[in-house]
């Protein structure tokens, strides 16, 4: 999975009918900023509300997933909230000048291409994770449904369909990997029965339903009479099928399309948490119902647990190498510390520092037993926090940053030759006059060994 937010690079748009509606509705995809997520907004409306892709604002679930803010209301979100989580696209605008998300070929594949060909783009902050530490588990007995997301260090879904239909029998769908689904998941279209598909009719729904954007399950036998009013609905001159079947006998993408369908569409529900997951899901014939309701219960769960241990990968590139690090800041052996900054953006740094038993301290301290020096911990965390501080000024050379306190600091965990420390230092306050307020926490395999707040201030030399 990718560590880093993604956006689109250019805008693009595209247009289709909405499945129950039959409206023709345009969709402008649009890049946002970092820590945007996903929102829609209504460019056909007065005010032009804006609706954020979020379980608390899903006021429907009948025959999609509908989302209703600020006096705005848009449907059938789930195809298009999929394709943004298959391609891990975690900011992005959606103009839509109609109530309903058109619905293609009934899956995310058009959505798919579209986000392609505007371009991913990398920016710089880092994906506020969602690690899944304990089952949570959402049940409907009514109707068999049963939905258990496992902690898993990656995105892994699982799920399995049985509507006592002798045409799809029980099914299974899996996706083990998040760069499956372009392949393996987007194409696959929505379906429905033959007996529900008369209901949604009668119902004046499904205005925009066509053969070539659902699959109809036909399970009884249909007589002639039958089929003529179907090719009536479908505008077709005529429509067949061979007994119980597929109507108009359409050839499934893969055996089990529906099952991947099905997954889809918890992919795109379980978006409204609004936080990518580290998890495995798994999902015993799931529905729009129940897949809103165990969002709700892991944002519920997860609204106050930010997930800010920073990942570090030794062989990407790192955003300020020790050379740029010491050409900001000045200091000189011994007082290097820092390796590498591996991320920064406008609220946050997380750099580097590897212990080597070469290092000359060792020879003092506890050369028997040797143990990195706690100040020396904290005066890494705080030219971690430096190396933000100079980046807030147009002309860092011209300045000093210097300690003007240190509150609540706490060592967890003693740190070790050999050990890779990785800190991370975040905002607390917005920088007035000069005075910087940041928290400053450092992790050896992921687990904290020392945190801090500092307090510093940036001094024109």
């Amino acid at each position: 999975m990718k560590l880093k937010q993604h956006t689109i690079q250019n805008s693009v748009s595209l247009s289709g009918v909405g499945l129950h509606t039959g409206a023709l509705v345009t969709l402008t995809l649009k890049p946002a900023p970092e820590n945007h997520g996903i929102k829609f907004k209504r460019v056909d409306l007065e005010n032009q509300p804006i609706i954020d892709a979020d379980a608390d604002n899903v006021t429907d679930v009948s025959r999609g997933t509908t989302l209703e803010q600020n006096g705005g209301r848009i449907s059938t979100v789930e195809h298009l909230l999929a394709a943004c989580v298959g391609l891990e696209i975690d900011n992005i605008l959606i103009e839509a000048d109609g109530i309903e998300v058109p619905i293609m070929d009934g899956s995310s594949k058009p959505f798919v291409d579209a986000l392609e060909t505007a371009g991913l783009v990398e920016q710089n902050a880092l994906r506020n994770f969602i690690e899944i530490t304990e089952p949570i588990v959402f049940s409907d007995p009514d109707k068999l449904v049963d939905i258990t997301i496992l902690p898993f260090n990656d995105y892994r879904v699982t799920v399995m369909v049985d509507y006592n239909s002798p045409v799809l029998g029980s099914q299974h769908a899996n996706l083990n990997n998040i760069s499956e689904f372009k392949q393996n998941i987007s194409e696959c279209r929505t379906f429905c029965f033959l007996h529900e598909l008369q209901l949604l009719h009668a119902q004046g729904l499904i205005k925009g339903g066509d053969l070539n954007n659902a699959i109809v399950v036909v399970d009884k036998l249909v007589t002639d009479e039958e089929l003529d009013e179907l090719a009536k609905l479908f505008n077709k001159p005529k429509v067949e099928v061979k007994g119980e079947g597929i109507l108009n006998n359409l050839d499934l993408k893969f055996k089990n399309e529906p099952a991947r369908h099905k997954l889809l569409d918890v992919m795109g529900d379980l978006a409204l948490i609004g936080r990518p997951i580290k998890g495995h899901v798994l999902a015993a014939r799931p529905g729009h119902k129940s897949n809103v309701e165990i969002a709700k219960l892991i944002k519920k769960t997860y609204k106050n647990k930010k997930n800010d241990i920073p990942k570090y990968n030794p062989e990407e590139k790192p955003v300020l190498d020790s050379i740029e690090i010491y050409q900001a800041l000045p200091h000189h052996h011994p007082f290097r510390l820092v390796d590498k900054i591996i991320h920064l953006d406008d609220n946050s740094v997380c750099g580097v520092k590897n212990i080597s038993i070469s290092d000359p301290v060792f020879q003092g301290h506890f050369p028997s037993n040797p143990i990195y020096p706690g100040v020396l911990l904290l005066e890494t965390i705080a030219q971690v926090g430096g190396v933000f501080i100079l980046k807030t000024v147009p002309d860092p050379e011209n300045y000093w940053t210097y300690f003007m306190g240190i509150n609540n600091c706490k060592f967890r965990n003693p740190v070790l030759p050999g050990d890779t420390v990785v800190i991370r230092c975040e905002l607390l306050s917005p920088i007035r006059r000069g005075i910087v307020n940041m928290t400053g926490k450092a992790y050896v395999n992921e687990k904290l060994v020392c945190e801090t707040e500092i307090l510093a201030s940036i001094i024109r030399k």
